[in-house]
């Protein structure tokens, strides 16, 4: 039978949803367990519980595609505005970005070769799937390092955000016909400059609206600024999750970006002021998209195609390749400590995005999405057991 609810009713489990995912912070910060791994356990139990009393089940999978979109958005301008630009971190943003190029590069290959030998399909196809499961979810990894030293905190908040946006990048372009012609890639790099110069623009254009306008919604006007020009990329197929990283970065940045001309515009009071309001209520924005995305993705899962020999199997070797690929990075490229940032590889948001985004051209008929959930879920442990087993030492710095 259709569910039925009373409007004080859905006020009342909207606003029960957030106090537990609060809750669930709470606890994730007592005993390391990530709250991403509670929020789909808390949606699964809801889908089954509506079908032990026979409810008739709601397609909410359009209605998880729109919060995982608005959810990168957040995510990706509350990562910038952490992120701080100058000479002496050079080394830090170059070490972060080629772990997040290398690693990412060696697990898709990996896991595409693994896809690709296991369900006899092309490398170029298989490619389609392993990229999504080959991204960092900055989204669940960012929260969890706030213990952690600062030198390994920035690293993974630098790490994370390069891989959300190398892998959104590389999937567009496999998308792409023909992907290994002088055509294909011409497109590609036009499409990537055009994104940097409507960046620049668009960060200069929303930071005067910020320093002008003075009523208490620029804010949200903002917000829905962003939100436009991004989805307006998207549709014209340019990277626009570059002009919510180049605009993060330059509102946390200001002092090196606006100078000359430009420094008139902007005080350093008065962007102190408009950047903490701005980290707060992006946190509180990313809090309540996260809570629900994932709350709706757990509630989705199809149980019976997830408790299978085939998906244990694939979704390990999947987790061993990605294991292994960020093993030899770290240890033998950039030599550095292993704990725990060897563990911290979680897949989440963008993984499930992504996947969710895949044409039906391109579909896989003989693909589990099951394993996409054990992949999300057992890297999201493994990041667990490294958190609750390191042990922070003073001379224990990247």
């Amino acid at each position: 039978m259709p569910i039925q609810l009373h409007t004080h009713t859905v006020i009342i489990l909207l606003s029960s949803t957030v106090i537990l995912s609060y809750l669930f912070n709470m606890l994730s910060r007592k005993t390391q367990i990530p709250s991403v791994l509670l929020l789909i356990a808390t949606g699964l139990g809801v889908q089954l519980l509506l079908n032990h009393y026979g409810y008739t089940a709601i397609n909410v999978q359009k209605l998880v595609k729109i919060l995982g979109a608005v959810g990168i958005i957040m995510i990706v301008l509350e990562a910038a505005m952490d992120l701080s630009v100058n000479r002496e971190k050079l080394p830090l943003i170059r070490n972060s970005f080629l772990s997040a190029l290398g690693i990412f590069a060696l697990s898709a290959l990996g896991i595409g070769s693994l896809i690709a030998w296991s369900l006899d399909r092309s490398l170029h196809q298989s490619l389609i799937y392993a990229i999504p499961m080959s991204i960092i979810s900055s989204a669940i990894v960012i929260p969890s390092t706030s213990h952690l030293q600062e030198a390994k905190k920035e690293f993974i908040i630098y790490e994370s955000s390069f891989s959300d946006i190398i892998g959104i990048l590389v999937f567009d372009y496999m998308l792409m016909e023909n992907v290994l012609s002088w055509r294909s890639f011409g497109i590609f790099a036009g499409n990537l400059v055009l994104a940097l110069i409507i960046s620049i623009l668009a960060s200069l254009l929303l930071l005067y609206i910020l320093m002008k306008i003075t009523v208490t919604l620029r804010f949200f006007l903002m917000f829905a600024i962003l939100a436009l020009v991004y989805s307006a990329g998207e549709m014209i197929h340019i990277p626009s999750l570059l002009i919510v990283l180049v605009f993060g970065l330059v509102l946390n940045n200001s002092k090196q970006v606006l100078r000359g001309p430009f420094a008139r515009y902007a005080s350093p009071e008065r962007m102190n002021e408009i950047l903490h309001l701005m980290r707060s209520i992006t946190a509180e924005t990313s809090f309540l998209l996260r809570t629900f995305f994932f709350i709706l993705f757990g509630y989705t899962i199809d149980i019976a195609s997830v408790a299978t020999a085939d998906v244990a199997l694939i979704g390990s070797l999947i987790v061993a390749v990605l294991f292994v690929s960020r093993f030899l990075y770290l240890r033998f490229i950039l030599k550095a400590n292993l704990l725990p940032e060897l563990f911290l590889m979680p897949r989440g948001l963008v993984t499930i995005l992504l996947f969710y985004s895949i044409p039906a051209s391109r579909v896989m008929d003989n693909f589990n999405p099951g394993i996409l959930l054990f992949v999300v879920i057992l890297t999201s442990l493994l990041m667990m057991l490294g958190l609750m087993f390191f042990h922070q030492r003073e001379d224990d710095i990247l």
